[in-house]
């Protein structure tokens, strides 16, 4: 597969060529062109540290959705032993968009569950390009049960543009598929952690994502719906996507700061899609962390620690409306200072 470049990278490529053409010139000539290539090198370790130090959110989703990028089954590769893949809903079919199983993590056993994207034509098809269907739903609280009644914890890999929008998943109910896996995940008494790990879109990703902790990578975005969705709606033109990604707030600093997610999982300098092991490796210390702490809650405090979480989501301003013809003024419209926090909940 080739390399993948993306626009805002295209300044880093042409260094690096110019790079590679200077090595090469030196190796064919005997050369001595070391003072020239040290220069080129430290522009281009600059150049890469101007870029990926000020990524706007639109090029952090289009990170999110980098084809090299690792995906469940990755992760499960690098991090988890003893894979053991299970498979349908025992209702309709097998939905290859969610994959699941038990596995061994740091020798202890869990459930891994995770949206699973292709990297070619053929493995997108069969993926159905990491769109859950219904029935991946169902099979996901399936496992999710199991996992339950053996009393391991539940570990979700979140990275899907959102649930299957096609007349099929509508006929097989998608909605109602989504609404029992949240229903019942509150229900669950054992931990769930959650993790996105690049595209968290819309109820398809929620649909396995009510967990004690919400973690999110550094690159990954998690949004009520995609920018392109949101511009098509609010614009009439999905050339506004990135000023509906600026506008949706969906980036990990965001979320962290609106206490949506609970850690922001750092990746490998110029994203996970360098270095899989190593973003794999970062992924491991920060799970291993949360699971430790959240083996020690009992079943109850799980479920009441797992709602609380939830209910908390949201902030809202509270103040009188103004009475009738009555001009409000700019201080009760815009609190400040102490009074803006009391009001903020």
């Amino acid at each position: 597969m080739p390399e993948t470049h993306l626009e805002f990278e295209k300044p880093i490529v042409e260094l690096r060529k110019k790079l590679q053409e200077l090595q090469e010139l030196s190796e064919n000539n005997q050369l001595d062109l070391s003072n020239e290539i040290n220069s080129l090198t430290e522009r281009m370790n600059q150049t890469m540290k101007e870029i990926y130090s000020k990524l706007t959110p639109w090029q952090r989703v289009q990170l999110a959705r980098h084809p090299e990028r690792p995906y469940t089954l990755d992760y499960i590769d690098h991090l988890f032993t003893n894979f053991i893949e299970l498979s349908g809903d025992r209702r309709f079919r097998d939905d290859k968009a969610i994959v699941g199983g038990f596995a061994k993590f740091q020798g202890k056993p869990v459930m891994v569950i995770g949206t699973q994207k292709g990297r070619d034509m053929k493995s997108n098809v069969y993926r159905n390009f990491g769109w859950p269907s219904p029935e991946g739903y169902r099979k996901a609280m399936r496992l999710m049960q199991l996992a339950d009644k053996a009393d391991v914890p539940i570990i979700t890999l979140i990275d899907t543009p959102g649930a299957f929008p096609g007349i099929s998943s509508e006929e097989r109910h998608i909605a109602e598929a989504i609404a029992v896996n949240l229903r019942d995940m509150f229900a669950l008494r054992v931990p769930v952690i959650s993790v996105i790990i690049g595209e968290g879109g819309s109820g398809g990703a929620i649909g396995i994502g009510v967990g004690n902790r919400v973690l999110i990578m550094e690159n990954a975005y998690y949004s009520v719906i995609t920018p392109e969705g949101c511009a098509a709606i609010l614009w009439k033109d999905r050339k506004f996507a990135p000023q509906a990604a600026d506008a949706l707030q969906l980036t990990a600093e965001k979320l962290l700061e609106l206490s949506i997610a609970d850690a922001i999982i750092p990746e490998p300098f110029g994203g996970a899609q360098r270095d899989h092991e190593q973003a794999a490796k970062l992924l491991g210390e920060v799970l291993a962390k949360q699971l430790s702490e959240l083996r020690k809650l009992s079943g109850s405090k799980l479920r009441e620690q797992r709602y609380e979480k939830f209910r908390s989501m949201g902030r809202f301003i509270e103040g009188a409306l103004p009475a009738p013809g009555e001009q409000e003024s700019p201080e009760a419209a815009a609190p400040e200072g102490d009074a803006a926090k009391e009001a903020v909940e």
